[in-house]
């Protein structure tokens, strides 16, 4: 059977979402394909290009049309889309916070809150500050929480994983330093 470079990220998320990232090989995609490893290499030429497909598609599936119309509304929205995309599946979040820190993948989480900064009159340095900072809080937070539901499912903890409510005040706290910040400019 002859496959897509779509059909191979997705069985890609399949066997990311089942076994876990350190079992996401080529070797171990190839197998699931019933194709031989040097097959992938015509739709993604290494593991990290694969990744970041995985990636892009974990936060395409992960998309919800923005409804806010103020700026601060639209960050708390673009945030919990992301949260929500990479906890969909086993080890989103590391796969999507590493695409992100290595620079890979064509779906940017960034760009969408760089827009709302800037529609909220925050200057550029400001944008850049604190696109940066929400990033490391939506990322931080998703890991933490993805790595803790992981090791409660395993029995390796018996405390129940934080939730949304921490992040949620957590993102309020950070946009009412740049909502303060942007008054004061």
């Amino acid at each position: 059977m002859r496959y897509h470079r779509s059909d191979v990220v997705a069985r890609a998320i399949t066997v990311l979402d089942e076994y876990g990232l350190e079992s996401l090989t080529m070797r171990r995609l190839a197998s699931e394909l019933g194709v031989q490893p040097s097959a992938l290499y015509h739709h993604v030429p290494n593991k990290q290009s694969l990744l970041a497909a995985v990636a892009d598609e974990i936060l395409q599936r992960g998309a919800r049309p923005r409804r806010a119309e103020r700026w601060d509304r639209r960050v708390i929205e673009v945030c919990a889309e992301l949260r929500d995309a990479m906890l969909a599946y086993r080890d989103g979040a590391e796969v999507v916070v590493t695409a992100h820190t290595f620079g890979l993948g064509a779906r940017e989480p960034s760009a969408s809150l760089r827009s709302a900064l800037s529609d909220g009159g925050l200057p550029g340095e400001l944008v850049d500050v604190g696109t940066r900072a929400i990033l490391h809080l939506v990322f931080g937070h998703t890991v933490e929480e993805q790595t803790a539901m992981q090791a409660a499912s395993a029995g390796a903890i018996d405390r129940s994983p934080g939730g949304d409510s921490g992040f949620e005040q957590s993102l309020d706290l950070l946009l009412d330093g740049l909502r303060a910040r942007a008054s004061a400019g």
